[in-house]
Order: structure tokens, then C-alpha cells, then sequence
């Protein structure tokens, strides 16, 4: 049986194929989307914007050990703490907070400054895809259990205080440090 997939023009699935292998995940869902709006006999219903999310996705799983994924940033207490030294600003407090993607959920370790009063991004925590709570692979949450550890390590080394509102469930909607003032 043909999927709406195959319907695609074979130089359309090479090129989401490619970009995938690159780790170019919206441009391969971009490039799915045009072609399936540009197909004059698509199925009925036309695929969305969901169907060519899940079709990339499934490409990701098939392609899984090809993926030329960039190396992810160094997250080590040594590494941040002299990213937070180079920092302009007086460090206050040190924080992680839950946010997601079309992947899942991650922790983004945070600087949180003081003159002038505004926050930079350390690091983005991610041990994973949500395919982990479908498979009862969390909790605990990995990424959590990172940035207590990292952010602790950090905040008692600057002497600051480190806030993290939500350490044992993704909650992006979590009280922030500023707020608990």
C-alpha cells in the first residue's frame, strides 16, 4: 500500500532524507510541507503540518545511525564557570527552568545577572526524546538530576544562590527566581 509519503517525487524524499542526515529537522519538515502542498493528486485528507512532523520524525528513526548531529556544548562545572566569568554583569543567581520542543522537554541552565539585569542560556540539557515517558524510561528525569548537580556545583562556587522551581517534573510554567523574590 502507498503511503502519501511515496507519493512524494523521489528528489523531494532524497533532499528530507539528506537533511535529515545533516540534523536539519525544521528545514526537512519545511521541505515536506511545500511538496506535499505542491502535489497535484495528494490523498484526501492533504497531509498537515503534524503528518509531515511524523513523517521527518519516522526518516530520523530510520536514518538513526547515519545523523551527523553536531557535538553538544560542554556542560562541565569547569567549562561554565568560566563562560560565567566572561559574562557582562554581576552573576545573582543561577537557575534551571523546563522548556520543549517538537523533540520533548529539556532544562536550560541560566545566568541570572544583575547590572544590568538580564539572563543568558549556559546550557540546554536534553538526555533524550519524550519516546522516553512513553516508554516508562523517566522519571526520574536525567536532565533534571544534571542540572541540580551542575547548577549547585556552580552557584556555591560564585557564592549565589541556584533556583530550580520544578527538579522532579517538566513544568515550564514553574515560578521563576526573580519572581520568589
Amino acid at each position: 500500500m502507498e503511503t502519501w509519503w511515496d507519493v512524494l517525487p523521489e528528489s523531494v524524499r532524497e533532499r528530507v532524507d539528506g537533511l535529515v542526515l545533516r540534523d536539519d529537522r525544521l528545514r526537512a519538515i519545511r521541505v515536506t510541507m511545500e511538496a506535499v502542498q505542491a502535489l497535484e493528486e495528494a490523498p484526501a485528507p492533504r497531509p498537515g503540518l503534524y503528518d509531515c512532523q511524523r513523517a521527518v520524525m519516522a526518516r530520523y528513526q530510520e536514518l538513526a545511525g547515519r545523523i551527523d548531529r553536531a557535538p553538544a556544548l560542554p556542560r562541565d562545572v569547569e567549562t561554565l564557570a568560566a563562560r560565567i566569568r566572561r559574562l557582562l554583569g554581576r552573576l545573582a543567581a543561577l537557575e534551571a527552568v523546563w522548556d520543549g520542543d517538537t523533540d520533548g522537554w529539556f532544562v536550560v541552565l541560566i545566568a541570572v545577572l544583575d547590572d544590568p539585569q538580564h539572563e543568558v542560556d549556559l546550557a540546554w540539557i536534553r538526555h533524550g526524546s519524550d519516546l522516553r515517558a512513553l516508554n516508562r524510561q523517566v522519571p526520574p528525569w536525567p536532565e533534571a538530576q544534571e542540572a541540580v548537580e551542575t547548577g549547585t556545583a556552580l552557584a556555591e562556587h560564585f557564592n549565589v544562590p541556584f533556583h530550580f522551581a520544578s527538579p522532579h517534573r517538566p513544568d515550564d510554567e514553574a515560578p521563576r527566581w526573580r519572581t520568589t523574590l
